[in-house]
């Protein structure tokens, strides 16, 4: 893992600042605490910051040229598949002067030019200056592990793996794009290419752009997740080829030369994982858990049991509210607003894990790859209901409303009630509007007339429509699960982690985002995923015997973080002060009477407001943060 950066002018006579340069990998220097180098030539300009994994000496150093010195590389990640790619070019006369994956990287594009990207299998952003072509090259990994932001206007290109490398340039503006805030406020991040920055933009998952000498910018995608063809296998042929691509894609991340570890946070993702690695390791595994002291939200006796499965060094820390003192830092590097407030677990999570390890494995992406959140059932139960006749349905509604508002934010009442008002709606639509944080009607009277001009025809369920229609298949929980792919997994679950772990200098693997891992998965029939009420029904019965029955079969926690009860309690004056303040009030976005009234409503118990509240609290201290404060 690193941090990289560079930088092209279009006007040949002039020469990139190496001051500029050094800025930029100042500020990622938690991204590569190890090591640090700069490449600079007339107009173009790399940067890099060095976080050493495999080959740990200066032979890896960074950015680092092709052995004629016409291609020139900054990167970010881990190609897995390297050593055989390396043989392969051995074989073809290629002689290495190191070990690292990016030389092999390197000399494959020598040979191959973009179309070895599609031969790669890891997480990667790189930025590749070809001086024969007088072209930029900025590329990024299919999922959407590793992040990159580019930011071009008539006279250059920036582009850096977190926002704040391209704002290490003085001449870069730092601006509020207010239709991605719009966006944001939907989601609670902001979906690519969108940034909350105007003028910067974020390279799509399995996309590269190539940037000419003279400012022409073309960007093309080189793969795409397709679920069809659909796998013809029985179910235990399934679960037996589950286990053996988890197991491969286990082993591939397992490749390091520093100390390795998992995050366990003891539900059936994570399990899976640990119960590979302890497979194919000699030595115990580390694993690392967080919990709080709210019980409903508290994992951690999950996360024991399967320690104690497998004899695991395991190592746990429990989070209280009093991490609002943190806050302002965790904005910082997060870059743009973010409103998963499952970030602050995971930052103290790899906080805890990088006191132990250097490369930490997950089990992310298993609820996308096998529907393993529970909107995914309802979506298909709602579907059933569109072919219900309009009495019986309002009949159903009228059931539903009546419904007590008992138990809870997670209680199986209140749940059904927040996705009861959508039901009615076309489904892929009716989706969209449960992943959304403020509703249409709530914007309408929150925003000012200002903001509201400003978005004027904007709607954001766009972004998620558009991506059901890529996902290329009539299968209405295959195409949903493609949609998410395409969105939420890149923009909020693979963010959080990369943040978070590579603010304490940590890498975060990722088997189930393995390319040929989401492959298979994609290919299975729909009913393999969600079999009733049922949710990851293959991978659970394909786990059986590996992980213990009583996380098998207990019903999804989710990260969450217990901010309803944080933004009530010990928060609560800080969420006033901030939302309330002068400054705030002065930005013209919101209406002062709308907010009063949704924070009396939630001082009242009066509603569930706290999503929308969190969502509000985390965008007025990135605005405190990047548009009010000085640059670093």
């Amino acid at each position: 893992m690193c941090g990289i950066a560079g930088k092209l002018y279009f006007d040949s006579s002039r020469s990139v600042e190496r001051s500029v340069l050094d800025a930029m990998n100042r500020v990622l220097a938690h991204r590569g605490p190890d090591d640090q180098g700069v490449y600079c030539r007339g107009p173009i300009g790399l940067a890099h910051r060095r976080l050493s994994i495999v080959d740990l000496s200066q032979a890896g150093h960074q950015p680092m040229a092709s052995h004629d010195g016409t291609l020139w590389i900054t990167f970010n990640g881990e190609i897995y598949n390297f050593p055989e790619l390396r043989k392969e070019l051995e074989a073809h006369g290629v002689v290495f002067r190191s070990h690292c994956d990016t030389e092999v990287l390197l000399a494959l594009w020598q040979r191959e030019g973009a179309a070895c990207l599609a031969r790669l299998s890891g997480m990667f952003a790189f930025g590749l200056w070809d001086s024969r072509r007088r072209t930029l090259v900025l590329a990024r990994d299919r999922a959407g592990k590793k992040p990159l932001y580019l930011y071009v206007d008539g006279e250059k290109a920036l582009f850096a793996s977190e926002p704040k490398g391209i704002h290490a340039d003085p001449d870069v503006p730092m601006e509020p794009d207010l239709v991605a805030i719009h966006h944001y406020l939907t989601y609670g991040y902001v979906p690519a290419p969108l940034s909350a920055f105007r003028g910067f933009a974020k390279v799509p998952p399995a996309h590269y752009v190539e940037i000419s000498a003279t400012g022409d910018v073309t960007v093309t995608r080189y793969w795409r997740l397709a679920y069809r063809p659909r796998l013809q296998v029985s179910e235990d042929e399934a679960c037996e080829m589950l286990r053996d691509r988890l197991r491969e894609a286990v082993r591939r991340r397992l490749l390091a030369d520093v100390p390795l570890g998992a995050f366990l946070s003891g539900g059936i993702d994570s399990s899976a994982v640990v119960a590979m690695m302890s497979e194919l390791s000699s030595a115990p595994v580390k694993t690392f858990s967080i919990g709080f002291e709210e019980e409903p939200y508290d994992e951690l006796p999950w996360a024991r049991m399967i320690a104690t499965r497998y004899a695991t060094d395991h190592h746990e820390f429990i989070v209280k509210p009093d991490v609002v003192a943190a806050l302002p830092e965790i904005v910082w590097h997060y870059n743009e607003p973010f409103a998963d407030s499952s970030a602050i677990a995971t930052y103290y999570l790899s906080e805890l894990a990088r006191r132990h390890v250097t490369v930490a494995l997950n089990g992310d992406a298993g609820d996308e790859n096998f529907a393993g959140y529970e909107r995914y059932w309802l979506h298909q139960v709602t579907t059933r209901w569109d072919r219900m006749p309009s009495p019986i349905k309002a009949g159903i509604g009228l059931g539903v409303r009546a419904l007590p508002a008992a138990g809870g934010v997670r209680s199986l009442p209140n749940r059904i009630k927040r996705y009861w008002p959508e039901a009615t709606t076309e489904a892929r639509r009716r989706y969209a509007r449960w992943m959304t944080i403020f509703s249409p009607p709530v914007k309408a009277d929150l925003y000012t007339p200002a903001f509201r001009s400003t978005t004027e025809g904007v709607d954001p369920l766009d972004v998620l429509l558009q991506a059901y229609a890529l996902a290329d298949t009539p299968d209405l929980l295959n195409a949903t699960l493609g949609a998410d792919i395409a969105t939420s997994l890149p923009d909020d679950l693979l963010a959080k982690v990369d943040i978070a772990s590579m603010a304490h200098g940590l890498e975060a693997r990722s088997p189930m985002i393995d390319h040929e891992f989401m492959e298979f998965a994609a290919s299975l029939p729909s009913d393999f995923k969600l079999r009733g009420a049922t949710r990851k029904y293959i991978l659970k019965r394909a786990m059986q015997d590996l992980v213990p029955h009583e996380i098998v079969n207990r019903p999804k926690q989710g990260f969450g973080v217990p901010t309803a009860d944080w933004l009530k309690g010990p928060m609560r004056e800080m969420l006033h002060e901030t939302l309330l303040s002068r400054r705030a009030r002065q930005r013209g976005l919101f209406e002062p009477r709308a907010l009063y009234r949704i924070l009396d409503e939630h001082d009242a118990g009066i509603g569930e407001w706290h999503p929308q509240l969190w969502t509000l609290l985390m965008l007025e201290l990135w605005f405190a943060r990047f548009i009010d404060a000085p640059r670093r």
